[in-house]
């Protein structure tokens, strides 16, 4: 979803970093061989993604949500040399996928993969992170707050995409439309709790970044 006109947007895309070979490569093959490939990045998010992560230089990071790695990547690119990258998806039919395109890029030893449950695997993680990017099922964005606050470090910053869902966080919702009520809640959540500041940004999607006080 684009909030800017095509030709501006173009404008803007066309004057920012360029996409890596690497990540285009991994981006056609997601499109030739993934269902809903729409879910990958992206080029200029991901290029977003990167210069976040190279802002905070973080020694660790916390991803949910790994589709097929291009986000992952894009975070690795801000790592410290000796930072971790901990990645989770409960989709074992892409872990292959994954693992390919990190061992091709530099930052294959930094990426650790997880598959199942986030929300079963993040009390299972026996350290704190610099950077969360949460990226997973809508439903559980709440849950996952909760679940990585206290595993987050004072001024570790929260990356939450999807938080404008298509728009239709100011139409009107239907009953069984659980998705988008779910982000509606995270959103008045990440507002309202004063333990981070937040501002959202109208890219893509939309891109919370939230700050830990």
């Amino acid at each position: 979803m684009h909030f800017l006109p095509d030709k501006l947007d173009q404008y803007v895309v066309s004057h920012s970093e360029d996409e890596p070979i690497l990540l285009q490569q991994l981006a056609r093959e997601t499109y030739q061989k993934v269902l809903q490939p729409i879910m990958l990045s992206g080029p200029y998010q991901g290029r977003i993604l990167s210069m976040i992560s190279k802002l905070v230089r973080p020694k660790s990071i916390l991803e949910l949500g790994t589709f097929t790695g291009y986000a992952t990547l894009c975070l690795a690119e801000g790592l410290q040399p000796s930072g971790e990258v901990h990645t989770i998806d409960i989709n074992e039919e892409l872990v292959d996928f994954q693992r390919k395109y990190f061992n091709l890029s530099e930052y294959g030893s930094n990426i650790h993969q997880h598959l199942g449950n986030a929300l079963e695997i993040i009390p299972k993680l026996d350290k704190t992170f610099d950077l969360v990017f949460i990226d997973a099922d809508k439903p559980n964005y709440v849950n996952y707050f909760h679940a990585i606050i206290d595993k987050l470090n004072p001024g570790g910053i929260i990356l939450s995409d999807n938080v404008l869902w298509h728009g239709k966080v100011i139409e009107p919702v239907p009953d069984k439309d659980l998705s988008t009520k779910a982000v509606l809640a995270f959103n008045t959540l990440l507002k309202n709790d004063a333990r981070v500041e937040t501002v959202v940004l109208p890219i893509r999607d939309g891109l919370t970044i939230s700050r830990k006080r």
